[in-house]
Formats: structure tokens, sequence, C-alpha cells
């Protein structure tokens, strides 16, 4: 043990507890005959919480870390501290990107052997841990050699470099028994139309991704390829900008069934959605794969990546991942960080124990909303004029048919309430 937690021992559900502990999020409970554990699926990022240094668009590193620096040894030992944390939560799942575990080095076949000395060292951990592989991923957005994209890159070599790099990764994914692969183009857009040549761009993207999906099959990997959309930052436009973009890049390219999505709730906001929309139009799309749960500050014009607080937000978002009939194979992952000024080891408990347990209570209020049928039969009763036999063959008629009652005089149709404020009444007695 490294005793950076200073002894933390593993938290427990105990709502009376004065210290760390679970409030609300007892794993065992079981919720629609499924325990709550199984329900969440909680993953922790390695990047955020062991990679990032505390710094913001205007100012540097403010935490202070003892594996800091791009040393093997330095990697190691946030290996050890990494799966020190994953037991003191108890959570089931990690996720990671390539630059967050090994340092750079000074050619591919040195990034390599870093690499994949440290998946040599999770392989081994995993064997003591609960703790699983939600999903892997490639970071293709940090070095400079990202500059101008990785799968859009106007220079072959980055394409093929960032093809090499996705292959280690899926590779690794795929040994730890990963059970989603992840492709998050952080630069995969433009920054300006005047250097750039977009349908060439979107050509040579669709072309990365297929190659991604032909790879999956070749070494039998089992779990989901999704890609996580964002609309801007880092570059001016992304590619992958929502989930509605998403679906038809990959329509273009017949991957619809091959491809689905992680969402992240900061993500969302930035492209002017809800989590919610974002969740349900990808439930009704078929391409709900997972998520990542944090939060903005809506008074900034950024992703802050904040820690899940805000229970009704989480409620409706779960409302519809239950709807889709919950996770299978992704999960709930905090893709948040500590603020600056948060620099002591506990913080970083505190912070997933704090929003392990908004999770559990936004999940409890959404399974008891469906359980009660308290949205869904007010919603029926909107459409239900859409169960009348008229009604149904209006939908297989043409244009012509549809119109004639009208300009015979038969339709006059009277506005009925969409009773927002009721509804909303209903969500708040449950959160």
């Amino acid at each position: 043990m490294s005793d950076f937690f200073q002894g933390q021992a593993p938290l427990r559900f105990d709502p009376d507890a004065d210290g760390l502990a679970f409030r609300h999020y007892d794993p065992d409970e079981k919720v629609m005959g499924k325990r709550l554990e199984d329900h969440l699926r909680f993953a922790v990022a390695y990047w955020h919480s062991f990679a990032w240094p505390g710094g913001d668009p205007f100012g540097g590193q403010t935490f202070d870390r003892p594996w800091w620096g791009e040393t093997m040894e330095g990697a190691r030992l946030k290996a050890d501290i990494a799966f020190e944390m994953f037991d003191i939560l108890g959570v089931p799942f990690f996720c990671w990107h390539d630059h967050d575990i090994r340092p750079e080095g000074d050619t591919f076949a040195e990034s390599k052997r870093n690499f994949d000395e440290i998946i040599d060292i999770f392989e081994q951990k995993m064997e003591q841990s609960k703790t699983r592989l939600l999903w892997g991923t490639a970071n293709l957005f940090s070095h400079r050699r990202f500059m101008s994209g990785a799968a859009t890159n106007p220079d072959p070599e980055v394409y093929a470099w960032s093809a090499a790099t996705v292959k280690n990764c899926l590779d690794a994914t795929h040994r730890l028994n990963g059970e989603n692969y992840v492709l998050w183009g952080g630069r995969e857009g433009y920054e300006t139309l005047l250097n750039t040549d977009m349908g060439q761009e979107l050509e040579h993207m669709g072309r990365f991704l297929t190659m991604v999906v032909d790879y999956k099959h070749k070494i039998g990997f089992k779990g989901q390829i999704l890609i996580e959309p964002k609309p801007q930052e880092p570059t001016k436009h992304q590619y992958d900008y929502d989930v509605a973009t998403v679906y038809g890049f990959l329509q273009r390219f017949g991957l619809e069934k091959e491809v689905k999505v992680n969402i992240e709730q900061g993500h969302a906001i930035l492209a002017g959605h809800s989590f919610e929309h974002e969740l349900a139009l990808a439930r009704e799309l078929g391409i709900l794969g997972s998520i990542d749960m944090n939060r903005n500050d809506y008074q900034s014009g950024w992703d802050t990546d904040q820690f899940p607080n805000n229970v009704p937000e989480v409620a409706l978002a779960y409302y519809e991942v239950l709807k889709a009939g919950g996770f299978t194979q992704g999960g709930t992952n905090f893709d948040a960080k500590l603020r600056r000024q948060s620099l002591d080891p506990s913080d970083l408990i505190a912070a997933h124990a704090g929003a392990m347990d908004v999770c559990a209570r936004g999940l409890k209020a959404a399974a008891k909303m469906l359980e009660d049928d308290a949205l869904e039969a007010p919603r029926r009763a909107r459409y239900a004029g859409w169960e009348t036999d008229a009604a149904k063959k209006m939908l297989s008629s043409d244009l012509e048919a549809v119109a004639a009652p009208v300009e015979q005089g038969k339709v006059n149709p009277q506005p009925r309430s969409g009773q927002q404020e009721k509804l909303e009444n209903i969500v708040n007695r449950y959160v």
C-alpha cells in the first residue's frame, strides 16, 4: 500500500456515518429486480483522477502528486494508487487513454513498450481486484502531432500513426476483457474552412472507423465500439457534434448497426441540448451504448467536467437509460475532475462518493417514476388519438386522402394543454 490515501478504509453504505461513506448508494439494494451496482456500473476515469494536474484555461498545475513526471517509475506508482482508490470505492470498472497510463517515448516503439508494461501491471492487479475495464481509448488529441486531427489529418503519416495507436489500444482493451472501446475525436474537426477540405476529411474519418470495426471482428473483440459526441472545444467545429450528427455519419458509411454512442452530460450542454435529449434520441435510434456522467458550470462557456450533484438532472438521464432497457455493456463513467483548489487525496474519494450517491438517488427516482407509470400514463393519454383506426390509416395513406376530411369540413381540431407544469410537479415529487 502506498499510504497516499492515509489508511482510508473501503467505503461502506452507512446513511448515519460522520465521515466518508455512502449515504444513498447501497450496491446490493434491489431496484426493479436488479442490484444497484449492476444498474449503475460505475467507472473511474483514469485521466481526470490520476493524470490531470489541476489546471484551467488561465493557469497551470495546482496538484502535487507523487507520480508526476514522464517516467515508468511514476506510471507504476500511479497504477498502484489507482487500484487502491478503486478498492476504497468498490467500483466495478475503470477507463483509460493510452496517454494516461504511460510516459511518451521518443519513438512509437518506445511508447508501445511503456504502454504494454502498464497493461501487464493492470492485468495482474485486476486478478486481485473486483474492478474491471469498462473501456479503453486512444489519446489522439494532446500531442502536437495531432494538432490538425488524427483520422482527419491532412498528413497521411499522422493518419497511419493514429491507426497504429488505435490498433494497440484496441488490442489491449481486448486483452483486459474490456466491455467497450471508445473513439473520441478531440481534434476531428476544423478551426477554419479556409484550409479545410471537409469532404475529404469526412471520407477519411469514415474509412478509419470502418477499419476499426473490421479489426474488432478480426480479433474477436466482443465489446461495443462507441463514438463520443462533442460539438466544439478544442476545435471550432467537430464532426461528431451530437447524437443526430453521429447517426447521420454512421448511416452514410453503413455503420449504424456496428457503432453506438458514449454520451457525456457536459458535451450535450455544449451542443445546446439537455443530457436527457441526447439519451432519448440515442435510445430511439438504437445506438445508446454508455454514458460519461459529469456536469458543466452553467455560468462558464466551456466543458468544466464537474462531478454530478444535481439529482433532478441525473434522474431524468437515468429515466431514459432505464427506458432503453438499462446498460448492457455500457456504464456510468465519471468523466469528472476535482476543482483546482481541491488538493487533498481525500477530496478524490469524497468527490466520487458524493457523485455515486447522487447517481443512486437519481436512478432510484427514475425507477420509481417508471414503476408508477407517472410520466408514461399522461404521455400515452396525450397521443391516444393515434390509436384509432382512422389515425393509423392516415400514416399509410397519401396526402390527398389525408387532406380530404379537412376539406370536407369534417375535421375541426381544438388545442389541448400539454400540461408541462403538472408533469414537472410530478417529477419533483420523486426527486
